[in-house]
C-alpha cells in the first residue's frame, strides 16, 4: 500500500483530498490528511464579521464534515518534514512515511515582524482581520467606536486575498454611513504599493472608487514601526500616518513548519514550479494554495483552479507521464465596494484585469471591473458555493480553470 500525505485541511488541502479520493485506487493508495485543527474556517468571511454582516457560525464548521470517507484525518501537530527520507515527523514522536506529498499548509499573519505592532495597543486600537480572533475583536470595537482617524494598512506583499484591505476600506465607508457616523470618520488607505492594486487598469478603477468615497491613499509606504504611544505608523523614510483605529494586514508568512523543515524561502513559502505546481526541490512533493511562492494571488479561487490542474498532474506523476505545464495563474475575485455593490476581476500571470463580461462572452451576466448589485450577490453566494461545491471538489459550472480571453476588452 502506497501513502499520499496531504499537509493541511484548509481550502486547498480539503479540495485535493476530495479530488484524489475519486481518482486513486483505494486498494493501492492510502490518503492521509494532517491538520492540528478540528474546525474549518471560511476565511473570506473574516471580511464581513467586523461589520456584523456574518456571524461566527456562518464561517466555522467541523473539518471532518468535508473530508471524504476513506480518507484518514489525523488531528495532530507536525514537527517537521524530512523530504530526503520521505517522512513526516510528528510532535508526538511518530514518523509517517509517504510516497507522495501535497503541501497545503497555507500562510499566517506575523505581526511580530513589525516593531510595535504587537505593542500595548494590540486589539485595543490596533487590529487585524485576517484571523478569526482579530476579526471578532474588531467587530466588538466597531460596535462602540464613535469615530476618528481610521487607517487601513498593508505591511508588505504578498498577502492572502490582495483585494481584501481595499474591500475593508470600502465596507467601512458604507458601514459608517449607515450608522450616520461617516462625517466623523476619516479613512486613509496605506499601502506599500505605488497604487491601490498590483495591476494598472484595476488600480485606476479602484483609485477612482477611493476618490469617490473620500478615502485618502498613502502609497509607497514601507512601514518601519507602529508607535503605540503617539498612535502613528512610521515608514523607513520618516513619513508618519496618525491613527485612532489602525486596521492592519501584518506580514504574511508560510507555516513555521516549512521553516523548521528547511524547505522555504525567506517568508517560509515553498519554491514551486509555477505551471505544474511541483516542488522545485523534491519531485514527489507538490504544493498549492497559499503555501507556494508562485506569483499568483493567494486567494481561494486560485487554490480552486490549482487543485483541478494538480489532480491531473498527480495522476500523471503516478503513471510516469510528463506533467502538464497548464496552471496560468488564473484568479477570479469579487471586490466588495460597499452599499450593496461589488466589482469582479479576472486575470492571470500575463493578463491584467480588464473590462468585459463573465462567464459568457458578450452575455455575462457579470460585468468585469464595473460596480453592480449582481456582482455583490455573486460575492455573497460564494459562501454557499464554498461549503457545498468548492471544498467537495465539485467543478463550478461555466468557470474555466484557465483564464479565457473571450468577452474581455484588452
Amino acid at each position: 500500500m502506497k501513502r499520499l500525505i496531504i499537509l493541511g485541511a484548509g481550502t486547498a488541502g480539503t479540495m485535493m483530498a476530495n479530488h484524489l479520493h475519486h481518482h486513486l485506487n483505494v486498494e493501492e493508495w492510502e490518503i492521509d490528511v494532517i491538520d492540528e485543527r478540528e474546525e474549518h474556517y471560511y476565511q473570506p468571511g473574516y471580511l464581513f464579521l467586523p461589520f456584523d454582516i456574518y456571524e461566527p457560525e456562518d464561517i466555522i464548521k467541523p473539518i471532518r464534515d468535508f473530508i471524504p470517507k476513506g480518507v484518514n484525518l489525523i488531528n495532530d501537530q507536525i514537527d517537521r518534514i524530512v523530504p530526503a527520507e520521505q517522512y513526516v515527523a510528528m510532535a508526538n514522536g511518530d514518523r509517517l512515511h509517504y510516497d507522495l506529498m501535497i503541501i497545503a499548509t497555507g500562510c499566517k499573519i506575523a505581526p511580530e515582524e513589525t516593531e510595535g505592532m504587537l505593542g500595548a495597543e494590540w486589539q485595543k486600537s490596533v487590529f487585524d482581520f485576517y484571523t478569526f480572533e482579530g476579526a471578532l475583536a474588531l467587530r466588538n470595537k466597531l460596535r462602540t467606536w464613535e469615530g476618528g482617524k481610521l487607517v487601513v494598512h498593508i505591511t508588505e506583499m504578498p498577502i492572502k486575498c490582495p483585494v481584501a484591505p481595499l474591500e475593508f476600506a470600502f465596507l467601512a465607508d458604507s458601514y459608517f454611513k449607515h450608522k450616520n457616523l461617516r462625517d466623523k470618520v476619516d479613512i486613509t488607505f496605506v499601502t506599500p504599493l505605488s497604487g491601490a492594486f498590483t495591476k494598472p487598469k484595476a488600480t485606476a478603477a479602484l483609485e477612482h472608487l477611493l476618490e469617490d468615497k473620500h478615502i485618502r491613499i498613502e502609497s509607497d509606504f514601507a512601514i518601519e514601526r507602529v508607535d503605540n504611544e503617539r498612535k502613528m505608523i512610521v515608514d523607513y523614510g520618516g513619513r508618519e500616518v496618525p491613527f485612532d483605529l489602525l486596521v492592519t494586514v501584518p506580514t504574511n508568512k508560510g507555516d513555521a513548519l516549512i521553516e523548521r523543515s528547511g524547505m522555504g524561502d525567506d517568508l517560509n513559502f515553498v519554491p514551486t514550479h509555477k505551471a505544474t505546481l511541483q516542488s522545485k526541490a523534491w519531485p514527489n512533493i507538490f504544493v498549492l494554495g497559499d503555501a507556494t511562492n508562485i506569483a499568483a494571488s493567494k486567494a481561494g479561487s486560485v487554490a480552486h483552479f490549482e487543485a483541478e490542474i494538480l489532480t491531473d498532474n498527480i495522476l500523471r506523476f503516478i503513471a510516469g507521464e510528463p506533467l502538464k505545464e497548464e496552471f496560468d495563474g488564473h484568479a477570479n475575485c469579487f471586490i466588495e465596494t460597499g452599499n450593496g455593490k461589488a466589482l469582479l476581476i479576472d486575470f492571470n500571470y500575463t493578463h491584467e484585469p480588464v473590462e468585459g463580461t463573465f462567464p459568457f462572452a458578450g452575455i455575462g451576466p457579470l460585468r468585469l471591473l464595473k460596480e453592480s448589485r449582481i456582482n455583490h450577490m455573486g460575492k455573497l453566494a460564494f459562501r454557499w458555493i464554498y461549503w457545498n461545491m468548492l471544498l467537495k471538489g465539485t467543478h463550478i459550472p461555466f468557470v474555466s480553470t484557465t483564464m479565457q480571453e473571450a468577452g474581455k476588452e484588452f
